[in-house]
């Protein structure tokens, strides 16, 4: 049996012959969108960072996502779509077409997303503490909890990729899912489009208990009020 060999392909060229294709897929449909690395991380963004490595966890992908990175890395994700449960993506490969990719996961669960709520509740102060990842310690370890957390599980996570690859993790399928994070990069709110939950709703059980606390504290005698009978002691009256 003749196993063939694979004719090794400079870096350089491969990034080449991506840019060339971009061009061509660009001249199709304007509205393409490629993951481009500026600098050497992949994800730097906590919520990036966080995604990579809800993934990299996971027994089930642990030796197959790594083979990804070098292709998001090279600009071989020409063009990555997030909405609600779905990421499509084409990915340059060694074939003249680019492979199309398809990942679909599951809507986080009304039932999870409320137990989520509820322990995050009364912590979160603005909005932008919860795009920059800057609250408490503690939300992470609700956020990636393994059964019951933000982040999907690999049952959660359907893969689907054309390329002769017999691997349902192929490399290019590896490549899709480490832009996605890259993308959190610049979007972190995408990650809640795609779990198909509204993040306001996070906001606003904090904020309606702080309210609820303030009114309540509203009611209750200040010691820093003094009494009127007191107020005349204090002067001599």
């Amino acid at each position: 049996m003749s196993w063939g060999y694979f004719e090794y392909v400079p870096v350089a060229k491969k990034k080449a012959d991506a840019v060339k294709l971009l061009e061509k897929l660009r001249k199709k449909n304007p509205a393409i969108s490629p993951v481009i690395i500026e600098g050497k991380k992949i994800a730097n963004s906590w919520w990036a960072v966080a995604w990579n490595k809800n993934l990299e966890s996971y027994a089930d992908y642990s030796s197959r996502i790594g083979r990804g990175r070098s292709y998001v890395k090279n600009g071989m994700v020409l063009d990555l779509q997030i909405c609600e449960g779905k990421i499509t993506g084409l990915v340059k490969g060694s074939s003249s077409r680019p492979y199309k990719i398809v990942i679909t996961i599951d809507s986080l669960s009304d039932e999870k997303w409320k137990k989520i709520i509820e322990k995050c509740s009364h912590k979160i102060n603005n909005i932008e503490e919860l795009i920059n990842g800057k609250f408490p310690k503690e939300f992470e370890e609700i956020f990636l909890q393994k059964e019951d957390g933000l982040f999907p599980s690999p049952r959660e996570i359907k893969l689907d990729c054309d390329c002769p690859d017999w691997a349902t993790m192929c490399k290019h399928v590896a490549a899709v899912l480490y832009g996605v994070g890259a993308r959190f990069d610049t979007d972190p709110l995408v990650f809640f489009k795609l779990r198909d939950v509204n993040y306001q709703e996070l906001l606003k059980k904090s904020m309606d208990e702080k309210i609820n606390d303030m009114l309540k504290n509203a009611k209750k005698p200040s010691d820093r009020i003094i009494e009127s009978n007191n107020i005349s002691k204090l002067f001599g009256i």
